[in-house]
């Protein structure tokens, strides 16, 4: 059973990053991309992709510059997001996978201290379905208007009370709930929780910016200028709409007089679709730096000092440090792979522990967004009951033992700055170490030049690995 307190103490003055008391907690906003790599930014010196806003809030913000999703694909990083786990320990190892009710979301813990709670946009850890234990409503959100997936142009959404299909672009109406939810609440006697999932820039790329100038031609000779596909012109496109979308919500901020007292925390589900501009060696669904390395910025006016930070730092980490900053505490709590950022953004602290990365231990699971929230809205229009029951649980009441002498997939142990690789395919294993302040692209594999430290972090990743199994085998819930 999950049982979650709240506990209300005095600012401490050690670091702005600290336990608020109850009357100053600041409302807190999390958005996410869907599949825009680190190099995806204009602050982070792409060649020509246009984010003026993300540009902007960067001058105000923290900018996390050695950030990582905790997983190269979507699914798996959202799960992070909600618990500061590991995704794999919480049943979801890649796409399209449930995360387990039996864990504690973010979500739930603000809301038990006093927050109200809102879910925006892209879901992909469960169903959304209302009376399923894995939809938004039942993890601990008061508000929400859901897509499973990735959605596009006039999409379909769940939200509390049923169905619904909204014309427009999918970027654009995610932040018009957003912004709604804002509104609505901005002067209630609770601190707002906002998380904000946008379905771009992910394909089929369908969504364009909105009165942005040029928007007609606007990347129109990537290819010949750049060397990069021009079929990737709708995913730059896609990125600028979102930027506008981020740009958005901060003027809102600003126009209703909340931007002092909000966090705003802005950063990607996984590496790139371009592996030219992804920031690192390959892209989205490597455990490469291409495939988990991502945008991180954490926008709070008049609290935290705009600096730039490379001290590395994941997904799974906003939980812990989100829940210290609201001060709300979970009794029972699981082991956390995510560590409170507070003292590494205040600077007392300069090494973060190691990293533990996996994926490919299992495949992912197909999900259509539009295509299943349509059916389920006709079937309720109907009075026919759901027509997806098997989507109400799937399998997250069934916790198998896992066969601890195959550790298949990719995995990954960063202690920086070394990273160390484990990739098991065919019941084969390869092992490749990479020293990353000095070989950011991972091309010089350092392993059999220095055996002794490979060993050493071979050691560690493994013994992290199992206990990744003890998780994933329910052993955390007993």
């Amino acid at each position: 059973m999950k049982l979650i307190t709240a506990t209300m103490c005095s600012i401490a003055a050690a670091t702005a990053l600290t336990a608020q008391a109850e009357d100053q907690r600041p409302n807190i906003i999390l958005v996410m991309a869907d599949d825009q790599g680190y190099g995806d930014c204009g602050y982070t010196d792409h060649p020509f992709v246009k984010t003026p806003e993300l540009d902007a809030m960067a001058k105000q913000s923290v900018v996390l510059d050695q950030f990582y999703a905790a997983a190269p694909v979507c699914s798996p990083t959202r799960a992070s997001v909600m618990t500061g786990r590991h995704p794999m320990r919480t049943n979801v190892p890649n796409h399209g996978h449930y995360m387990r009710p039996n864990e504690t979301t973010i979500a739930e813990a603000l809301q038990a201290s006093g927050y109200v709670t809102g879910h925006f946009g892209k879901w992909h850890i469960g169903s959304v379905q209302p009376e399923s234990p894995t939809s938004p409503g039942q993890v601990g959100f008061d508000e929400w208007l859901t897509g499973l997936n990735f959605f596009d142009q006039d999409p379909y959404f769940a939200k509390k009370g049923g169905y619904i299909q909204l014309k427009g672009q999918g970027s654009v109406l995610t932040m018009d709930a957003t912004i709604d939810f804002l509104e609505k609440h901005k002067a209630g006697d609770k601190p707002m929780f906002a998380v904000t999932w946008f379905p771009a820039p992910h394909d089929p790329h369908e969504e364009v910016p909105v009165d942005f100038p040029g928007a007609d031609t606007l990347y129109n000779d990537i290819e010949s200028m750049h060397g990069i596909k021009q079929h990737f012109r709708g995913y730059f496109l896609e990125i600028t709409l979102l930027d506008q979308q981020v740009g958005r919500l901060r003027k809102a901020l600003r126009d209703m007089n909340i931007a002092d007292n909000t966090i705003v925390w802005y950063c990607s589900d996984n590496g790139g679709l371009v592996k030219e501009s992804s920031g690192g060696r390959a892209k989205k669904g490597s455990i490469y730096e291409g495939g988990l390395r991502v945008p991180s910025l954490i926008e709070w006016p008049g609290t935290l000092k705009p600096q730039t930070i490379s001290t590395p730092s994941n997904t799974s980490d906003i939980y812990p440090t989100i829940l210290k900053i609201a001060n709300a505490t979970v009794t029972n709590q699981p082991p956390l792979d995510g560590v409170d950022l507070a003292p590494i953004i205040a600077g007392s602290q300069k090494e973060r522990p190691a990293m533990g990365f996996w994926h490919g231990y299992t495949g992912g699971q197909p999900t259509w967004s539009d295509r299943i929230i349509k059916a389920l809205m006709e079937a309720k229009q109907a009075g026919k009951p759901t027509p997806f029951p098997e989507r109400l649980k799937k399998n997250i009441e069934q916790f198998p033992k896992r066969d601890r002498s195959n550790f298949n997939g990719h995995a990954a142990w960063t202690k920086w700055p070394w990273k160390l690789h484990r990739i098991v395919r065919g019941g084969k294993e390869k092992v490749e170490l990479y020293n990353l302040s000095k070989d950011p692209m991972e091309q010089n594999d350092l392993s059999q030049k220095d055996p002794k430290q490979t060993q050493l972090l071979l050691k560690e990743l493994e013994s992290w690995q199992n206990s990744v199994f003890d998780s994933w085998e329910g052993k955390d819930y007993q």
